[in-house]
């Protein structure tokens, strides 16, 4: 039986495309043994130029990541996919985004990492086989990604590039502190009440929760009105149902009080 797919999912709210980048990024998805074949990867460079393809350049995309990054190709091709589309791009880290995943945010005109999050970046490494001459060459290869991948990085850093390329050899996390002050997010911290549709729920609570504050405020006085009504009531009658001759100058005002307060319980309840 075929499982589920939930390391990626995309939700539109309105005009809000959201996208949940919750995976490692590969062109493949897992080994189907019921078709002997690779599934298709929901976060491969395909998948997304056919979600992209959808969304409108006049609505928004917010993309989450929670990834330890994967294929350079397939991140390098959804980077420039993302950069083309003329929507307006906010990428939020929710947990990692490390390596290729993070040269992704790089897109986002928005990049935003929430507390307590990590970015990582690194030197680009591939498993290889051939002899020693394939080994140079593709050694060469390396190199010239390299040089794309740091140019790609320091279209918005606010470090020398010789201090980011030191940085990726030793292969550095970053916190969120350190990813702001060097120029490769624009802002600490997680806000969902930033879009117009949240401002106007708010609105609608607040009118609901002023009409029930007015309710309560009317039950009430409508309560302090029928006690002094039933006190009224009872003290005009009290003379001629309530005197008795031996108690006519001792009048009980305490236990008037009380009966007072008995009778319009029993009042109330019915």
């Amino acid at each position: 039986m075929k499982q589920e797919k939930v390391i990626y999912r995309h939700q539109q709210i309105e005009n809000v495309h959201k996208i949940y980048l919750y995976d490692e990024i590969r062109k493949y998805g897992d080994f189907n043994w019921e078709t002997w074949d690779y599934d298709d990867s929901e976060t491969s460079a395909k998948h997304f130029q056919e979600i992209l393809s959808g969304i409108p350049e006049t609505d928004k995309i917010e993309i989450y990541f929670n990834s330890n990054g994967g294929s350079v190709d397939q991140g390098t091709a959804i980077y420039n996919m993302l950069q083309e589309h003329g929507a307006y791009k906010t990428g939020i880290v929710m947990g990692c985004c490390h390596s290729i995943a993070f040269t992704i945010l790089q897109a986002c005109d928005k990049r935003v990492m929430g507390y307590g999050t990590t970015a990582i970046i690194h030197d680009m490494w591939e498993t290889f086989t051939g002899n020693a001459s394939d080994f140079r060459a593709e050694a060469d290869n390396l190199d010239v990604a390299m040089d794309s991948c740091v140019a790609l990085f320091m279209k918005r850093a606010t470090i020398p590039e010789e201090e980011l390329r030191d940085m990726m050899h030793k292969e550095t996390t970053l916190s969120p502190q350190l990813a702001l002050q060097y120029g490769l997010i624009d802002e600490i911290g997680v806000e969902f009440k930033s879009d117009q549709t949240d401002a106007d729920t708010l609105q609608e609570v607040l009118k609901e929760n002023e009409k029930l504050r007015q309710q309560i405020v009317n039950r009430t006085m409508h309560q302090e009105q029928l006690i002094k009504f039933y006190q009224l009531t009872h003290g005009s009658s009290k003379p001629e149902q309530t005197v008795v001759p031996e108690q006519k100058n001792e009048p009980e005002q305490e236990s008037t009080d009380w009966g007072v307060f008995f009778n319009l319980n029993k009042t109330t309840e019915v």
